[in-house]
């Protein structure tokens, strides 16, 4: 004889089991990706013999998923630190962090040296690292954008409000260090790429001169 009480109460838990194993596998899919990254190191010999040494140390990448499942919009919060070292006569410089975002551009080219507001030319795409600051970036297929990740509020030579994109050092050393700074990307509807960049603008008793650090590239979706 069938107990159907029994036979109920069984099939209301294999319901709540299937509901609970569905918002389970909901939260699995939509979980944040943790994106651990190497970082990198460039040294460099200036025309007075002074070395310039740059590195990105403790870079990560915490990537979500598209909002509202699509795939034209996700975001991405990144962290990382960059350090600078000068050898010989140093006077200080200039820390410039940020990174470019490409749409559907292979970014996977080397770093080029140039000027803060130079070009940089990752496999024939021109991208220009001179941005200012601000990470939402809208891009289409084959187009790639650069933003700084500071912002610091300062005041000018006259006392009104100025932002600046960059840290100051005085001597032979300095760094700057930020956590999850957000790169919010929409309108990209294929795959994306970010990648940190440091220029550190140098200055000694002899010569001025910038030293470029590109990070790894990431996909962001």
């Amino acid at each position: 004889m069938i107990d159907r009480k029994n036979s109920a109460r069984m099939a209301g838990l294999v319901g709540a089991a299937a509901v609970t194993f569905g918002l389970l596998s909901a939260g699995a899919a939509n979980a944040d990706t943790f994106v651990p990254l190497p970082g990198g190191e460039i040294v460099k010999t200036l025309s007075d013999g002074s070395t310039v040494t740059v590195r990105l140390v403790g870079e990560s990448a915490l990537i979500s998923p598209s909002m509202g499942s699509t795939p034209v919009h996700r975001n991405a919060w990144v962290s990382g630190s960059a350090q600078v070292e000068v050898s010989g006569n140093a006077k200080g410089g200039k820390i410039y962090p940020g990174y470019v975002v490409g749409c559907q551009v292979n970014i996977d080219g080397g770093g080029v040296e140039g000027g803060v507001e130079g070009e940089s030319s990752w496999d024939g795409e021109d991208v220009s690292v001179g941005a200012e600051s601000g990470a939402e970036l809208s891009l289409g297929p084959g187009q790639a954008k650069s933003f700084y990740i500071l912002d610091i509020e300062k005041a000018d030579d006259y006392g009104n409000e100025d932002h600046g994109t960059n840290n100051k050092f005085k001597g032979k050393s300095g760094s700057v260090t930020w956590a999850d700074s957000t790169i919010g990307l929409s309108g990209c509807g294929g795959y994306a790429q970010a990648r940190a960049f440091v220029k550190v603008k140098v200055e000694t008793e002899n010569v001025s001169s910038v030293v470029t650090l590109w990070g790894q590239p990431f996909s962001i979706g």
